[in-house]
């Protein structure tokens, strides 16, 4: 931009008095721009105020060497106009900083943006006057500004984190910051030099920066993983995706999980052998993609902890090779989080640099820095004479963003930062309650820097743009999040957060990296699409969790939370609809039982245990299938008894695999999955009678079985459920055998159909109201329904053994198990429950699809572990009593 515009745009100081505008819109970068072309098209008059000289937010600060995006460019590029896709042609796969800026100034001159921003101005203030219900802006340089609606456009790592470290004015030398690096560039040809920190920017600018230093010492308290850009043109297989259909190409990013249209990968990493895996890694390495490597090794790596590790050792493997000093190697490998729980970083020639005789890596937990001194640097052990340092030490990243650019004021005089002082609180990231009219786009709480933040920031603009323009259309003049709305997105964040291994690292997602900053995951975890398509739910439904105020008490509010479901829950129930199946009950018995052996196929196996054994075992009318999951650990082992769901006329000793497996890991127990008679062949009492021959059978073989003699333990899941729970009852009745423990999982308790669990869970959850009524009909006729064998709620409930009852809040069977708790819990049986907010029937069972449910199952394992009491070996007073759970004692958690 020449210089003399720049000049007339700061000149306008005007005379105080406010410019009046509808929007006013912070930052200058990819999202103020096409806010700013938004915006304009929509008949919104519009202003930028933006602190630096010319547009390029992000791109216009940091121009240290090195400085690339880590998104292929064919993605990090605006997809609104495809006539501007084919008036760029980027040169590399991953571009420069130069050239990122180009194209941001190529952009703001197509669509002649400059002239509705200003330049070289801060916001120093924002006030809501309730009474004119707009913006008050004040600024560093020209008129203030009145808006009715104010944007913040300002970028999630905008806010450069100052050095943390005594002295730092002392020092005689040049300092730089990778953040604001100078625009003409530094000459450190010849001269002494330090890099303070090993994130991104370090990453890029090392190698750069060693090849012009007589010596580079590098300061490293945390190391990362960095991964090979393998930089170049734009490779040929994703040019051909993109020129071949590039519409929807476009489509698939923006309904993808991180912006990048990768599918889904299904296959776990306990699927594929080390070969298999290898291959898969040296693939991705040699690809140099970002994405492809956090998304595309096996469904597991970002969710699972052993997942995940397979992948960080072939990283450090890498290192190994890479670096020849095995000391310096060692240093470099990242131990402390998973691959991926910290922004892993592309990089060019990184490791081989710390190979060069002029440079040295300091290791600061072994050697922490004391202090700066004029000379340069003192650590417990030496000091380093220096003539440059360079902190590379990141950013306020997200909240820092938006509150370092100015205080803002809303409802009632709330400040913002006083609201955020326990963290960012948020609607869908884009909203706060208390601030009518204030828009955030990529803000904490939105997928933002977990994504690919070009596909992000177009899909936060337009959302926002489009409910502008039908406000204004619909006579509204103010929008603002409900509490209960901000909320529930609070909650959903959390449990969205169990997804990832995020959690587990101190990073600048959760505010690790900046002292005295309240920690918790700012960005959505749930993905790109997911997001999408939650921020189309609330528009669809009204606008649901805002509040709209328009002229004469005009009002609209539809208030309440856009997602109750476990984000995962969500993703299968949406996946499920999407197949447009018919319903379960329409296929009949045999075409239902073919469905589910088919459906059953494409879930994962299950994790390896020690052995899986098929047998017969006499039932109550004929010999019964059973299938005995063992540990691998040495027995004897304490012998569950296991029935599967399927409302008595689906499944099979099979049908629950994955989740025997699951349970047979978790507890060290062995599990005896029983194949029990169906109707309607069989109808009752056929499964509850072979449910109790099965128990009493198994706790007489145990021994031959391999497992422990003594009390078994049983355990079911829906229709299961009903028969573990039955057999309690009639090993009561009948003499034995002896069991130590019942869990029951979303069991059938009773054939009353009215509970209110019933009407709100009617449909839409996979398990229905019909379904259930056809699983009773087949099974039972009504005459026999309030028998105790099927509906145990109307048995004798006193005298049973402990209990751990798991219901899910959306299932139809919630209330009665419930109901089966407290009854049992008032006779005196030791009860504990469950109530898994958000799951629905089918959460526990589909294990490692439902990744929420884990935390469930581990609760589950350790109520079977105290039910069946220490080894004989390591039993002690000591230990009975921590097993033991009085009389009517409840649990009502969340398994996530």
């Amino acid at each position: 931009m020449p210089e003399a515009m720049v000049a007339a745009r700061e000149s306008k100081a005007g005379d105080g008095t406010a410019q009046q505008v509808d929007v006013a819109v912070v930052g200058a970068g990819f999202a103020g721009l096409y806010l700013l072309h938004r915006l304009r098209k929509a008949g919104f008059t519009t202003i930028a105020l933006e602190e630096a000289g010319d547009v390029g937010g992000t791109w216009y600060w940091n121009r240290y060497p090195g400085a690339r995006c880590d998104i292929q460019t064919i993605d990090y590029s605006y997809t609104f106009d495809p006539e501007l896709e084919a008036a760029w042609t980027w040169s590399e796969k991953y571009a420069t900083q130069p050239e990122i800026l180009r194209y941001l100034g190529f952009v703001a001159d197509r669509y002649d943006l400059r002239r509705d921003i200003r330049f070289k101005t801060r916001v120093t203030e924002a006030r809501w006057d309730e009474a004119a219900e707009r913006w008050q802006l004040t600024t560093d340089n020209g008129a203030p500004v009145s808006c009715r609606h104010y944007i913040m456009a300002t970028g999630c790592l905008s806010a450069p984190k100052p050095p943390e470290i005594d002295g730092v004015k002392d020092f005689k030398g040049e300092i730089y910051f990778t953040g604001r690096w100078p625009h003409d560039g530094v000459n450190l040809a010849g001269k002494r030099v330090a890099v303070i920190g090993t994130g991104s920017s370090a990453i890029q600018s090392i190698p750069l920066i060693a090849e012009q230093a007589a010596h580079l010492t590098v300061f490293q308290r945390t190391p990362n993983f960095a991964l090979p850009a393998h930089n170049g043109p734009a490779p040929d297989d994703r040019m051909s995706l993109l020129q071949g259909d590039r519409a929807a190409y476009r489509e698939q990013a923006r309904q993808s999980m991180a912006g990048v249209p990768y599918p889904q990968q299904t296959v776990m990493s306990w699927q594929l052998s080390d070969a298999e895996r290898r291959e898969r890694f040296e693939r991705a390495w040699a690809a140099g993609d970002l994405v492809h490597i956090l998304t595309q090794l096996w469904a597991d790596q970002a969710v699972d902890v052993d997942g995940n590790r397979i992948v960080q050792d072939l990283i450090r493997e890498k290192i190994r090779a890479a670096v020849r000093d095995p000391e310096t190697a060692a240093a470099l490998m990242p131990d402390d989080h998973p691959f991926g729980a910290k922004r892993p970083c592309l990089d060019t020639n990184y490791y081989a640099t710390y190979n060069r005789p002029n440079v040295t890596l300091v290791n600061l937990r072994q050697e922490p820095i004391k202090a700066i001194t004029a000379s340069g640097i003192a650590t417990n052990g030496r000091s380093f004479d220096l003539d440059v340092i360079v902190f590379a030490t990141g950013f306020d990243a997200m909240t820092g963003a938006i509150r370092a650019v100015h205080p803002i004021t809303g409802r009632g005089g709330r400040s913002l930062t006083d609201v955020w002082a326990q963290g960012p609180q948020t609607y869908l990231g884009l909203t706060v309650e208390g601030f009518p009219n204030f828009f955030m786009i990529t803000g904490p709480g939105s997928p933002s820097v977990l994504s690919n933040m070009a596909v992000s920031i177009e899909q936060h603009v337009d959302w926002v743009v489009d409910r502008l323009a039908a406000l204004r259309d619909a006579g509204f003049t103010t929008m603002e999040p409900t509490e209960t709305a901000q909320a529930g997105w609070a909650r959903h964040m959390a449990d969205c957060s169990m997804l990832t291994l995020h959690r587990l690292a101190n990073t600048w997602y959760t505010g690790a990296n900046v002292p005295g900053k309240v920690q918790g995951l700012m960005p959505y975890t749930g993905g790109v699409g997911p997001y999408r398509s939650i921020c189309d739910e609330v528009t669809s439904r009204g606008m649901l969790g805002f509040r709209l105020t328009g002229p004469n008490g005009a009002a609209q509010c539809n208030d309440g939370e856009v997602v109750r479901l476990q984000p995962d829950v969500r993703l299968v129930l949406n996946l499920l609809a999407t197949l447009n199946l018919p319903p379960i009950e329409s296929m009949g018995a045999a075409g239902a039982r073919a469905f589910v052996n088919e459906f059953n196929k494409g879930r994962p196996a299950g994790r390896p245990i020690g052995e899986i054994v098929d047998g017969t075992l006499p039932g109550a009318d004929g010999p019964l299938t059973y299938r005995v999951f063992k540990p691998a650990t040495a027995g004897p082992h304490p012998v569950v008894v296991y029935f599967h769901g399927g409302g008595w006329v689906l499944g099979d000793e099979q049908s629950d695999e994955p989740f025997c497996r699951d349970m047979v890991r978790r507890t060290g127990m062995m599990f005896v999955s029983i194949g029990y008679r169906h109707a309607p062949e069989h109808r009752f009492p056929a499964a509850a009678e072979d449910g109790y021959a099965a128990t009493r059978w198994i706790a007489e073989h145990a021994t031959e079985l391999g497992g422990r003699p003594g009390p078994v333990l049983v355990a079911g899941w829906s229709a299961g459920g009903n028969i573990a729970a039955v057999s309690c009852q009639l090993a009561r009745d009948r003499g034995g055998p002896e069991i130590a423990g019942q869990l029951l999982i979303c069991p059938v308790t009773d054939c009353n159909f009215d509970r209110p669990s019933y009407n709100d869970n009617a449909t839409g959850y996979f398990l229905t109201r019909s379904l259930m009524y056809w699983f009773w009909d087949i099974y039972c006729s009504p005459a026999d329904r309030t028998d105790p064998r099927v509906s145990p709620l109307r048995g004798k409930v006193s005298g049973l053994p402990p209990a751990f009852v798991v219901t899910c809040e959306f299932d139809p069977l919630r209330d009665e198990g419930i109901a089966y708790a407290e009854a049992m819990a008032a006779a005196g049986v030791p009860v504990e429950q469950l109530k898994a907010r958000g799951h629905f029937h089918s959460s526990f069972t589909m294990v490692d699809v439902v990744i929420t449910g884990a935390p469930g199952r581990g609760q589950m394992a350790e109520a079977l572990r105290r039910f069946a009491g220490p080894p004989p070996q390591v039993g002690s007073s000591d230990e009975h009593s921590r097993g033991h759970v009085s009389p009517g004692h409840k649990i009502a958690a969340a398994a996530s």
